[in-house]
């Protein structure tokens, strides 16, 4: 099996800030602007948060309650009404479809989602960063792969479900794909719970930024991930990027890159890490 940690959100490039995490500590991954997404951010209802206004505050109007939506991953029912048939799913293209695909991903990996999150909250009426906190990065969703769909093999209506999605509305790629969340995890020791979702609370088992670091991308992980002699999380085959002690190692993430891919088989460890994190709220 194969787990991607599967950059998605806001960040600094896209969308000029990170995603909030709100009072009480909820978090809301923001879908990154897409000028031809028929999808506007005021449409969305996320977490009973109308994401219009808390786009448009939090980036100081760059990006506007108008403005296109790629809502990509799409895991919750509830963000935008369905029609019938309608399945949680990610869509990629490019050369990061390319690296997915040179990875062997295929049906019963695992998607990680993270992003960049910051503290947030309402101040004289409007939404804010909290000043002096840092942003850091953060796991906040999942999806096993059930189905991988190569769009240019989609038939026109054939899934009439799908046709919102950006990836049916960008210019034409070969390597344009979707991939389809399974009705429910099919993992070691992992029974009745979805195949895809959101964590909804902030839980220091999601924190990948080294606690304290300035530099979202230093990443703290438990010391099993070390590479050593076995294939590393793609991107990071240089040592100089790993260090390792007895309770965890140290990751200089690299900036560039969406798509992680860990092969878990060579990392029996994964297993119970993956049943502890999958059971957080």
């Amino acid at each position: 099996m194969r787990i991607i940690f599967s950059r998605k959100g806001f960040d600094s490039s896209s969308g000029g800030c990170p995603s909030p995490v709100l009072p009480g500590g909820r978090l809301l991954p923001l879908p990154i602007p897409d000028a031809r997404s028929a999808i506007r951010y005021r449409d969305l209802q996320m977490e009973g948060v109308n994401a219009g206004r808390l786009v448009s505050q939090l980036t100081r109007y760059r990006v506007k309650s108008s403005s296109g939506a790629h809502l990509d991953p799409d895991l919750l029912n509830g963000h935008l009404p369905r029609l019938a048939g309608w399945r949680p799913l990610l869509g990629q293209t490019g050369s990061a479809q390319g690296h997915l695909s040179k990875q062997g991903v295929q049906p019963g990996d695992l998607f990680l989602f993270f992003g960049l999150f910051r503290e947030a909250e309402i101040y004289q009426r409007r939404w804010r960063f909290i000043p002096g906190v840092a942003a850091r990065h953060l796991l906040w969703g999942w999806l096993q792969v059930d189905e991988i769909v190569h769009v240019d093999s989609l038939i026109p209506g054939e899934q009439p479900w799908l046709n919102y999605h950006p990836h049916l509305h960008g210019q034409p790629d070969s390597n344009n794909t979707l991939y389809l969340a399974r009705q429910s995890l099919s993992l070691p020791g992992l029974k009745h719970l979805d195949g895809s979702g959101v964590f909804r609370q902030f839980d220091p088992g999601l924190q990948l930024t080294q606690p304290g670091s300035d530099k979202p991308s230093v990443w703290q992980l438990p010391a099993w991930f070390y590479p050593g002699d076995r294939p590393p999380l793609s991107y990071h085959q240089k040592a100089e990027r790993w260090q390792i002690n007895r309770s965890h190692c140290l990751l200089k993430a690299v900036a560039r890159g969406q798509e992680f891919v860990l092969q878990a088989d060579h990392y029996p460890q994964s297993a119970e890490w993956l049943s502890q994190l999958l059971i957080l709220p």
